[in-house]
Formats: structure tokens, C-alpha cells, sequence
């Protein structure tokens, strides 16, 4: 008899496999097995919240092969994700293989190799109940406020709408966004900027107004800056003051799942869905030639900054060899975690610091690649040596008025050989000035009046709103990426670019929550909920005594919303179209419901008359002239097609503009990514600009 490894998913059995040997059959469960059914609440709210869990459907079959392989083995191993998560899901696949909950038989890899498979198998462990219980908690939390709350928005906005605990906090930061920017009012202001060149030079630094000796100025019309550049008409300038000094920057500490997330947005352009699905590509294990299955990277789901001294060890080798001893700090660096973490994992970084990505590039997928890339170029710059810089400080005086310039020169590259951390921020480039010194005459090469106005606060992206989450204690790690998509996926928000934008019906329901459910998307409340879910984890908190506090209160909130709310519809703003109801003869609007927009007479219910909503690009079809529309995928992937299909078989991922090549005449495309732009897909063309 062999022994029974169940692990999630079959990449990641495959890859343990390879590890165990002969003596073990490792299989997967393929995620849970075992969950609240979606027809119904499946919570009894009046026997201290019983859950009725079921098996999923369509996973019949596979729990029978279970129960047949766990009865035939020597003993089973349950080897889910070592998190909240796959701990219930070891809860739920013990209750089913008829288990004991004090057995010891779960284990847990924190990177799939090797020696963590061997330290996982080393120490069994019976399944965490407080783990489960925290899990199970969150799990009824949302059920209720999904299946008690959307019916309640459905009726009083439109049909098939849903509001979600975690969502709905995040719609509302978003649309509270975007009122301060609709609010914001603008205010000039001025700056002066010179170009100044030090006698016996011939290279020109920069340094903007700073004021007098009396303090710093603040210029808010044309009339004081015309008035200071009548001043300084003809004056002579002097540096007065000059400072120099030395910095030291830091590396950033390795990756924890925000801080991957918003890099990868940032550096990647991926949304966070496809970071994680990644990411748990390389930690489940790919096939790398001359090595075999491996697991590439440690358990990506963490809030911990912890690396274990075996990993610093070998990424000092490596830096050690290929930029020798100056690049490394003069002690190994380890990060302190934030108040709050779980700490149950180590930060993420390569399972194997010594394998490089130029090593794996020709095993791995592009995004697999590029993923592995930023997680092992910043782990490694993590261990690297401080950047130094040597700054340079001035003041410039010139009839009673002060300039100041500020600059620096790279000393000693360090980590940034490798590897500098993104910023939401706009880029300025640092000035890097000459070596001044004092009492140096200058000759003002250009002055230049600009005229400025205050900025609103930027709107989100993907990365600023987890890097918000984060800070606010909304969500965990695993459920960022979920949450965006969710709201995304509804037309509660919608994306341009980067940039995150409540739509209208966003807005109505942030508005409806706000009003009535002040507490559920209140900042403070969810992320207070968090942390009492934490308290469950602990053992330190009841779920069922959490839960009563919770829906006692929200129960009366609900009902007392329903009462006063009887008859009130909000009413949304339709857009209305240039097609003509050929029923009636009144202009069609777009409508949403529950599979989607679609287009429909405003004269329901007098004409019920709808048709499908098609989203024009614009452009012509190249083969028949036809328009080109929007097209989705299954999984809700937009491509391009032309309208007549199928008499027409035009089709690309790439969005047609109304431009032709100048090369060919072909029709162009845009180019996707960062840069933009424009390109010839026509064979042996390759216009590009």
C-alpha cells in the first residue's frame, strides 16, 4: 500500500511527485470540493449560522475516486495551499475521506522543492480548526451580505446587481475618488526657473526661485512674477551657500502579494488577476530544462517579510560572484514585517536564488518569465549593498532674491545595478548638478516664467487602490486581485488604461450603501472586521459569537431599509443611442442587466422591443467594409471582428484604427504596452511608429 498525497492542483502534484518517488501517489482535488451551494443561502441564520455545505457540482466523481484511493492507501496526506483557504479545504476533503480532525496528516510546502517538500513531509501537523474557523467565518460573512443585501439593490436600482462586503468598501473608495476630484478646485500658481552657468564652466545647472532673506515666496499671479523679473533685470548673481553632503538608499524588501501586485502593474502592465495566476504557475512547478519539474518561487499568498537565512546565503553567493564583495551590505539584510502581518510564510522570492531568469527563459511562458524576472531581480537587490550618492545643495543670490538648486551624483551604484522599485508618482528627472563651490560667480543663461495650477488627487489604478487596501486593513493578500476583477467584471467600475473610473451605476450603489448601509462600506468597520477575523484565527474570538454581533445589527439595518425604501426606484441616466425602435419609433438606449448591456426601447413596458448591444470600434473592415466591432471571449478576452461574420472572417487581437500604412496600405493597428503607438501587420511590412 502506498501512501496518499492530495494537493490542489495537478501542476503542482506532478512536480511533488517527482520529488516523493515510487512510494506515494499524489493527485489533486482540483481546488475545493466541497462549498455552500449558490442556489440558495445555505446558512441557517437561526441554529448559530450552520452552514449546508455540499459537494460542488460536476466534482461527484472525483470525491468518489478520493475516498476509493484514500481507503486503498497506507495513509493520506492532505497538502493543500498553507493558508486560510486550503486549510478548509483539508477540513473539507478530511470530513469527506472520513478523517479524524486530530490526525495528524496535513502538511504544508512553502516552496515546492526539494528541501521544502522534504521539511513539509518532516512535520504532520492535525488540520488548524482555528484556521478553518476563520475561513468558514469570512466564507458566511459574505454569503449573507451578498444573498441578503443584492436582492435588496436589485429592486431598488436594476435587476441582477450584487453587492459584496469587501467590493462594495472598494466601489465606494473609488467613486469618494472621484467626488473629491469633481469638488476640487484648481489655484495658480507661479515658479521661476533658471538656467545658471558657473564662471569657468561651460555646462549649465538649474534652480528655481526660491525668495529672500526674509523667507520663502509664494507667487500666485502673472503680476508678482512680471514684478520679480523686472527685479531681476540685469542683476548679477553669486552662489552664497553650497552643502554637500552624502545619502544612502536602500533597497526595497522582497515582494509580499500587494507589493508584487502593484509592481507588476506598474513595471508589467498586469492586472492583478493574471500576476497571481502566474505566480501560481511558478510556485506550483514548470518544467525547466536540465532540471526538471520545479517549483520556481515560495508561496505567493503572504503579508510576511521574512526570508530564511539558507535563501540570503545563497543569494549573497551569487552576488558575491557576479559583482564581487563591494556590492554586498556590510551585515545580511532582513526586513521587519508590518504591524498586523500573519507572518505565516516567508516573503516571496526564488525557491532557488542560484537559478537565474536568463537560465529558465527558454522553459518558461513570456509572462512567466517576466514575472520571475521582477520577483528574482528584486529579491536579489534586496541583499545587495546601499546606492550612494553624493548631494550637492546652493544658493544662488542675485538683487535681494534667492535660488536654489539641488542635485546628485551616483557614488556607487549598489542594488540599483540591478534592480529600482516603481512609483505610482509621476517620474521627475533628478538634476544632477556640477560641483559647485561658494563665492562662484554665475552667468544666468535663461529665466523662465511658468505658469502652474494645484493638482486633484489622482484617480486609481490597480496598484494605488491595492497599495489603499492594504493601508486601510481591507481584504488580505489573497483577495485583492479577486475583488478588482469583481468589480470590474459588474460595470460598477470601469478601466481606461491604468486609470479605474466609477461608472453611473457605481455610482447609484455607493450612493444607496452610504445612505443605508453606512457601516458595511465604511472604512474603519471592514477593516476592524478584518482584524476580528484574525482574533478567530487565533483562538482568541467564537466565529458564531462574531457572527451574531455582526448580522444582529445588519438584519435590523436591512429591514429597517426595506421599509423606508418601499416604492423608491433609483432612477439611472440611460445612453441613448441613434438607433430607431422600429416599433414605435422612439430612440433605443443602452440598458444593463444581468448577462450584460444590451439595447432596449425606452417605452417599456409598452414596447418591450431589445436588441444585442454591439460596441463599434469605429473603422471599417479591411476585407468588406464592414464595421468592426467588439468581441469577447469566453472568458471576457476582447478581440476585434468584423460584423458581417460569418460571411466576413476579419478578426484580430489588435485594435484597427482608421489610418493605412504609408508603406503598403494596408490597414494599422495599435500597438499594445507602455510605448503605444501604431504598426503594419501585413507579411514583410513592419511599419511602425
Amino acid at each position: 500500500m502506498s501512501n496518499l498525497v492530495i494537493v490542489e492542483s495537478p501542476a503542482k502534484a506532478k512536480t511533488i511527485k517527482k520529488y516523493l518517488g515510487e512510494d506515494y501517489d499524489v493527485v489533486a482535488s482540483m481546488g475545493h470540493v466541497r462549498d455552500l451551494p449558490s442556489a440558495r443561502l445555505s446558512v441557517d441564520v437561526n441554529n448559530n449560522f450552520e452552514p449546508k455545505y455540499e459537494i460542488i457540482k460536476g466534482k461527484e466523481k472525483l470525491v468518489d475516486e478520493l475516498i476509493a484511493k484514500a481507503g486503498r492507501s497506507e495513509r493520506v496526506y492532505l497538502a493543500t495551499d498553507p493558508d486560510r483557504e486550503g486549510e478548509a479545504i483539508s477540513w473539507h476533503l478530511a470530513y469527506l475521506l472520513g478523517l479524524g480532525l486530530d490526525e495528524i496528516d496535513r502538511v504544508e510546502f512553502n516552496e515546492i522543492t526539494k528541501t521544502g517538500i522534504k521539511n513539509g513531509m518532516a512535520s504532520p501537523r492535525a488540520i488548524n480548526i482555528d484556521l478553518v474557523n476563520a475561513q468558514q467565518a469570512r466564507r458566511i460573512l459574505d454569503r449573507l451580505v451578498g444573498y441578503k443585501l443584492s436582492p435588496f439593490v436589485s429592486q431598488k436600482i436594476h435587476r441582477g446587481l450584487s453587492a459584496g462586503r469587501v467590493q462594495s468598501v472598494a466601489v465606494r473608495i473609488i467613486v469618494d475618488r472621484e467626488q473629491e476630484i469633481r469638488a476640487f478646485k484648481p489655484e495658480e500658481y507661479w515658479t521661476l526657473d533658471a538656467k545658471f552657468i558657473p564662471k569657468g564652466s561651460r555646462k549649465a545647472f538649474n534652480a528655481s526661485l526660491y525668495g529672500t532673506k526674509e523667507g520663502k515666496l509664494k507667487i500666485t499671479t502673472k503680476e508678482q512674477a512680471d514684478k520679480i523679473l523686472a527685479d531681476l533685470d540685469g542683476a548679477e548673481y553669486m552662489i552664497t551657500k553650497v552643502k554637500n553632503g552624502t545619502r544612502k538608499k536602500s533597497p526595497a524588501p522582497p515582494f509580499i502579494t500587494s507589493t508584487l501586485q502593484q509592481e507588476a502593474s506598474r513595471k508589467l502592465n498586469f492586472q492583478s488577476r493574471r500576476t497571481m495566476k502566474v505566480a501560481q504557475e511558478l510556485y506550483e512547478g514548470v518544467e525547466v530544462e536540465g532540471i526538471g519539474a520545479i517549483g520556481l518561487i515560495t508561496y505567493m499568498r503572504t503579508d510576511s517579510l521574512r526570508i530564511s537565512n539558507d535563501a540570503v546565503a545563497d543569494a549573497q553567493a551569487y552576488i558575491r560572484a557576479e559583482y564581487g564583495d563591494n556590492y554586498l551590505p556590510p551585515k545580511p539584510r532582513f526586513f521587519k514585517s508590518r504591524a498586523g502581518a500573519q507572518d505565516g510564510h516567508e516573503a516571496i522570492r526564488p525557491s532557488t536564488p542560484s537559478i537565474t531568469p536568463a537560465q529558465v527563459k527558454s522553459s518558461l511562458t513570456t509572462d512567466q518569465y517576466k514575472l520571475y524576472k521582477l520577483i528574482w531581480e528584486r529579491f536579489t537587490a534586496s541583499q545587495m549593498a546601499d546606492c550612494i550618492q553624493k548631494t550637492t545643495q546652493a544658493d544662488i543670490e542675485g538683487n535681494g532674491y534667492i535660488f536654489k538648486a539641488a542635485g546628485y551624483k551616483v557614488e556607487f551604484d549598489g542594488f540599483t545595478r540591478l534592480y529600482v522599485e516603481g512609483n505610482d508618482d509621476a517620474q521627475t528627472k533628478d538634476n544632477q548638478i556640477l560641483s559647485l563651490e561658494k563665492d562662484t560667480p554665475c552667468k544666468l543663461k535663461e529665466l523662465t516664467p511658468n505658469q502652474h495650477f494645484t493638482q486633484p488627487p489622482a484617480r486609481y489604478t490597480e496598484a494605488s487602490l491595492i497599495k489603499a487596501l492594504e493601508e486601510y486593513g481591507i481584504g488580505r493578500p489573497s483577495t485583492y486581485a479577486a475583488t478588482i476583477s469583481t468589480i470590474t467584471s459588474r460595470e460598477y467600475v470601469k478601466r481606461e488604461g491604468k486609470t479605474l473610473f466609477p461608472t453611473e451605476l457605481g455610482e447609484a450603489l455607493a450612493g444607496l450603501m452610504k445612505e443605508r448601509f453606512p457601516k458595511i462600506v465604511n472604512v474603519k468597520f471592514t477593516a476592524q472586521m478584518e482584524q476580528d477575523l484574525d482574533t478567530v484565527e487565533s483562538g482568541k474570538t467564537e466565529w458564531v459569537e462574531l457572527l451574531t454581533e455582526f448580522y444582529t445589527e445588519f438584519d435590523k439595518t436591512l429591514k429597517k431599509a426595506k421599509a423606508e425604501m418601499q416604492g423608491v426606484k433609483i432612477q439611472l441616466k440611460e445612453d441613448e443611442t441613434d438607433i430607431i425602435c422600429e416599433k414605435c419609433g422612439r430612440k433605443m438606449v443602452v440598458k444593463v442587466g444581468r448577462y450584460g448591456k444590451f439595447i432596449a426601447c425606452p417605452g417599456y413596458p409598452e414596447c418591450k422591443n431589445i436588441k444585442k448591444y454591439v460596441e463599434e470600434v469605429g473603422v471599417k473592415c479591411p476585407k468588406c467594409g464592414g464595421d468592426v466591432i467588439v468581441k469577447r471571449t469566453k472568458k471576457g478576452k476582447a478581440f476585434y471582428g468584423c460584423s458581417n461574420y460569418p460571411t466576413c472572417d476579419f478578426v484580430s487581437w489588435y485594435e484597427p484604427v482608421d489610418e493605412r500604412c504609408p508603406n503598403c496600405g494596408d490597414i494599422l493597428f495599435k500597438r499594445k504596452g507602455k510605448k503605444g503607438g501604431v504598426f503594419c501587420q501585413h507579411e514583410g511590412c513592419g511599419y511602425k511608429k
